[in-house]
């Protein structure tokens, strides 16, 4: 690839600002820690890295940034550190600040590596996502060991609810609220409940078999989505693992106290 190839999204996606998040990152850009946004599937991480960009380009118009998602085709050779390491060298300018913003960290083998590696050169600023099991389960303390900021991303508020589906602040749009949840990409959906919980339920089962089944290679796939049911059936009431496996053999399912903490935890 040609080395002055510019190596920046020019066409971004059409985002809503999400205010919350950028305040609480804009303090750590231009400083040497690494930042790190980590969330479920689809909380809008990677329309978060978007806006930062912008942000950044404002402040810095000299600076280069130099985008990676490893969720598009164009980036599938960087599959380890080396390759990352690589790339970024073969694209950084030297005369200019750089800013790396990497989508989906996880997605490379060894991505630490390559990340204490740049932060150790200097002069480069690091924002990075995760979004499955990898990056959930603090791992990144071990990983990074204290040359990071994570920022935990979640769904969109109340009120972002309200802007990004441009509804009026009251006792209707609440209830939508409660009852669709707040995932960003729902904007572009009519808010109905045959279409929203088809949506819903293709992320759940994208976060129960991708992330969290072949993370713990979880045998009885058919207990973890009964379990993972009750406890949304139960929110706001407090449960025990011994209560779950009393109510589950009144269900006729035999399953042990010890194995339902396992699968709680």
């Amino acid at each position: 690839m040609d080395a002055k190839k510019k190596s920046v999204m020019n066409d971004k996606p059409f985002y809503i600002e999400r205010p919350l998040y950028l305040q609480r990152i804009m303090p750590f850009v231009g400083k040497d820690i690494m930042k790190i946004l980590v969330g479920q599937r689809r909380v809008g991480k990677s329309y978060l890295l978007y806006q930062l960009m912008d942000r950044i380009s404002s402040l810095d118009s000299q600076g280069q940034q130099i985008y990676i998602n490893k969720e598009l085709h164009e980036f599938a050779a960087i599959r380890t550190a080396e390759d990352l390491i690589a790339y970024v060298d073969l694209h950084r300018q030297s005369d200019r600040s750089l800013y790396l913003f990497i989508d989906e960290l996880q997605e490379i083998d060894g991505f630490e590596k390559a990340l204490r590696n740049f932060q150790a050169k200097g002069n480069i600023d690091i924002y990075g996502t995760g979004s499955n099991a990898k990056l959930l389960s603090g791992e990144l303390a071990t990983y990074l060991s204290g040359r990071y900021v994570e920022i935990k991303v979640y769904g969109l508020t109340y009120a972002e609810f309200l802007r990004f589906h441009t509804l009026a602040r009251g006792r209707e749009s609440f209830k939508a609220y409660l009852k669709f949840g707040g995932l960003p990409y729902l904007r572009h959906l009519d808010l109905k409940e045959e279409v929203v919980f088809d949506y819903l339920r293709n992320i759940l089962d994208a976060i129960l078999l991708k992330d969290i089944v072949s993370r713990y290679d979880i045998r009885n796939v058919s207990f973890l989505q009964r379990l993972t049911r009750f406890l949304a059936d139960n929110v706001g009431s407090l449960v025990t693992a011994r209560k779950i496996s009393d109510y589950l053999k009144s269900q006729k399912i035999k399953v042990s106290h010890n194995l339902v903490l396992d699968y709680l935890s």
